[in-house]
């Protein structure tokens, strides 16, 4: 190693032991097969996001009965798990929503450096996953939904330095005392877009294993409501396909 890599290496070690993450420090994150561009101003993918996009990847992969298999990542952040589904679905077409103009220009960075072979196939939306306008063109058309909302409640002690001075606030806080307020909201925009047959998944913290499937059983049309957990064992996201008339028990649970 050269004099300036040694001084460069040893920069760096100083920034992650002041608990810079690791990812602005290089410059990217690993997400699935792919890399994305990550720094200052957008959420720093996790591997625990790679289960739930994976999830989303086998449902558009599920469709036979169209050609190209429509999947909507509403709160895109860097373009992650829109990227990986293209990557993952040759055939999909993939919008990714996204409001923060911080996020929305790593987002854009990202679509940029895979083109062509991936993200010619993505569409970056700078839109509000929550307005009952986005993607109003897409209403009753898409087959896959997906989303990792901000979800943390707005109570909550944030202790890691990594998440709580580098992750954007708007990325964190979900809204509300349960911290699914934004949840709400895309909830509502994917009963929307999503065809009858089509299927929301949706991350959330490890805490509201039971309050996000009881909030699709109260809002909208959802058959099929599953919790899954992520690569630890934790309640990490939750599933959900649109259906058309719903039955309701007294407990409120779907009968289809």
């Amino acid at each position: 190693m050269s004099e300036q890599d040694i001084s460069r290496f040893a920069a760096a070690v100083r920034r992650r032991a002041e608990r810079e993450p690791l990812q602005h420090i290089v410059g990217s994150a690993p997400f699935r097969h792919i890399e994305v561009a990550v720094g200052p101003g957008v959420f720093v993918p996790r591997p625990e996001t790679e289960v739930v996009a994976g999830f989303a990847i086998e449902k558009a992969r599920q469709v036979t009965d169209r050609q190209h298999p429509v999947v909507v990542d509403l709160c895109a952040g860097s373009g992650a798990i829109a990227l990986s589904i293209a990557d993952e679905v040759p055939a999909a077409r993939v919008h990714a929503v996204e409001v923060s103009e911080h996020a929305l220009a790593w987002a854009i960075r990202n679509v940029a450096a895979l083109e062509p072979a991936i993200g010619c196939r993505v569409t970056v939306h700078d839109a509000d996953a929550t307005s009952p306008t986005t993607l109003r063109e897409l209403d009753g058309s898409v087959d896959v939904v997906v989303s990792n909302p901000p979800y943390i409640p707005s109570d909550a002690v944030i202790r890691d330095p990594e998440v709580a001075e580098h992750d954007p606030a708007p990325a964190l806080w979900g809204g509300g005392p349960d911290g699914l307020d934004v949840m709400r909201g895309v909830v509502r925009t994917a009963a929307r877009l999503l065809r009858d047959g089509g299927w929301l998944v949706v991350e959330h913290a490890d805490l509201q294993g039971e309050a996000v499937p009881a909030l699709l059983r109260t809002h909208g049309r959802w058959g099929e409501i599953s919790d899954h957990p992520d690569l630890a064992g934790r309640d990490r996201f939750t599933s959900a396909c649109k259906v058309g008339a719903v039955d309701r028990d007294d407990t409120g649970e779907s009968r289809i």
